[in-house]
């Protein structure tokens, strides 16, 4: 009994050890602690003053930080031909070299690099969480192929929201210098990364045909109320944290109770496996009835008709022998139409819904229509993001740590919330997934001209929707890649489409947001150099050169205009969203019309 009882627990446990929803869940801690790109804003202070840069240098640094997030098409190449195990090793490697040599330099323990050096290093170590990505995505899309919307959504969510965690981690340890976060940043995802590696890997579901179960959706309702309860805690710990000055036993019940939360969603997989039924078991009992039930009911009309058939013999030999030749010559030619067929497909490339290759993928409309979306839609965003800091200066707004906690969080929210609404969308009524992307991307156009109509909130409005649009095109956009494009190739075709951010990013904000904002700039200081020598009428060439070297924009016009254009760019990637939507209509409505029948 005791020996029956032990052997019972371990099949348990190993049935634990390789459930998709264990895989799931482990993917989900690995994101939360990969999103390091969010944490610059943290670091690059003290790699400023311990290196002796300039605001320009530190703007190089940061441009290698998201090329070196963005670009991870290596990442997809290698995780189509290595198990996913080798795919995290690989990203280890790269962070914990990268950001390591970073620190070893910024705290002296290392010569001094030259700068165009210390980029390839950030590159190199930000590119390492480009390889977690890939490896938690594929796996749970592949084992999820049902629920993909809500799986890119949540462990997209994660990633944004890791560096809110981080930073209440970090409060809780209490580093003697800021340049211990460098440490953690090359350390910490890589140590998590590596107790998980060998967990996250693709995992086939018992029944394919009925892989997304209610066991699933009620894990997956679970886990979003979890996400919703995260995102509400934080928040409150945001409030606590700018009205009181909290000691540090506070700030370390905080940091305990946000891991606790954060461990939550293995409650999901412990429950499916010790305290229900195996779903293959159940489903079994429901096949099993009707087929003995055919099986016992045969036997019966066969020995009713046994002396009919036994006369019957001989005539169906005889018509055997006559469409023996017909059937060989059907063969015949259903051979020839396959093979042509065959031969046309292969000429033509594979269809909606099939796996494409990067190079198919990329000589089709809807993949180069969703890719301009994302680069227009993804562009703005980020660029509004990045120029918190100077918008918050130009209003004379001191709170800019409050709207940056605003932005994660509404990008964690947005990342959710985007996987779900999409898959409703999906699910429900049979459509295009990319409606859920064109009233995003509309929303982020509407927070935009309130930002420019100088209302009250108007940084508030544009730190909301910009982060929530943001977010909601990396659940909504990945997801529908996964079903358009196939998912044998899913991660190269991913970390392709993760180039349109900082693609967008380059270009609307070195051609738009930072000429249009110069251009006031320098007006004002000549409006102020005009003032000042009428008053004093004289000439002070030393002041001019100074005002010159670091313009200052002030005023709700630095930004208005560049919104103004921003909206319209947002609105020309809804109508490129909306003709997605047209090309691909029929194909949702045959992927999911059954459901609605």
């Amino acid at each position: 009994m005791v020996v029956s009882m032990q052997q019972q627990q371990k099949k348990k446990l190993k049935e634990f050890t390789g459930h998709k929803w264990v895989v799931f869940v482990c993917a989900i801690w690995d994101m939360s602690f990969a999103g390091t790109a969010y944490m610059f804003g943290s670091i690059s202070p003290v790699i400023k003053t311990n290196m002796g840069y300039n605001q320009q240098q530190v703007a190089f640094l940061s441009v290698a930080k998201d090329l070196g997030d963005n670009v991870g098409l290596l990442a997809g190449k290698i995780s189509e031909v290595s198990p996913t195990w080798r795919v995290i090793l690989v990203g280890i490697f790269q962070n914990v070299f990268g950001y390591g040599l970073v620190w070893l330099v910024v705290t002296h323990r290392l010569p001094s690099l030259p700068l165009w050096m210390l980029c390839i290093l950030i590159f190199v170590g930000q590119n390492g969480s480009t390889y977690y990505n890939t490896a938690a995505l594929v796996s749970c899309v592949q084992s999820f192929p049902e629920s993909r919307g809500p799986v890119v959504g949540i462990l997209k969510g994660f990633v944004g929201l890791s560096g809110a965690i981080w930073t209440q981690i970090v409060a809780m340890i209490s580093f003697p210098d800021q340049a211990s976060l460098i440490f953690v940043i090359a350390v910490g995802p890589a140590m998590v990364s590596c107790a998980l590696m060998f967990i996250i890997r693709p995992v086939e579901s018992f029944n394919k045909q009925s892989s997304r179960s209610s066991e699933d959706g009620s894990g997956f309702m679970f886990i979003y109320s979890v996400c919703l309860l995260l995102a509400a805690y934080l928040m409150g710990v945001l409030i606590l944290e700018n009205m009181f000055n909290l000691d540090h036993n506070t700030i370390t019940l905080i940091a305990i109770v946000l891991i606790i939360l954060i461990l939550l969603p293995i409650i999901v997989p412990i429950y499916m496996v010790f305290f229900t039924q195996p779903r293959n078991l159940d489903q079994e009992s429901l096949l099993q009835p009707p087929m003995q039930e055919t099986r016992t009911s045969t036997p019966t009309r066969m020995e009713d008709d046994e002396n009919r058939a036994s006369s019957c013999r001989v005539e169906e030999d005889k018509a055997q022998k006559q469409t023996g030749e017909t059937v060989k010559f059907q063969a015949k030619i259903s051979r020839v139409i396959s093979e042509a067929v065959k031969k046309l497909k292969q000429k033509n490339g594979p269809h909606r819904g099939e796996d494409f290759t990067l190079s198919q993928a990329l000589v089709k409309a809807d993949f180069l229509i969703m890719f301009f979306s994302l680069v227009l839609g993804c562009g703005s965003g980020l660029t509004m993001i990045n120029n918190m800091g100077q918008i918050c200066q130009s209003l004379g707004d001191n709170n800019v740590n409050v709207y940056i906690s605003v932005i994660s969080i509404s990008n964690f929210l947005g990342r959710v919330g985007g996987g779900f609404f999409s898959e409703v969308i999906v699910r429900n009524f049979a459509y295009s997934r990319l409606v859920a992307l064109a009233v995003v991307q509309g929303m982020m156009a509407v927070g935009l001209s309130y930002y420019a109509m100088g209302f009250v909130g108007q940084v508030y409005a544009v730190a909301i929707s910009m982060g929530f649009g943001y977010g909601a095109h990396w659940s909504i956009a990945v997801a529908a890649a996964s079903e358009l494009f196939g998912l044998k190739n899913f991660g190269t075709l991913y970390n392709f489409l993760t180039v349109a951010s900082p693609t967008g990013s380059l270009f609307l904000s070195g051609f738009v947001a930072s000429k249009i904002y110069d251009y006031y700039a320098e007006q004002q200081a000549e409006q102020r150099r005009r003032s000042f020598k009428s008053s004093l009428n004289l000439t002070l060439p030393y002041v001019a050169r100074n005002e010159e070297s670091s313009l200052v924009c002030e005023g709700n016009v630095c930004f208005s205009l560049t919104c103004i254009i921003f909206a319209v760019v947002c609105l020309f990637a809804a109508a490129l969203s909306l003709i997605l939507v047209r090309r691909t209509k029929k194909f949702y409505a045959q992927l999911h019309g059954k459901s609605l029948s």
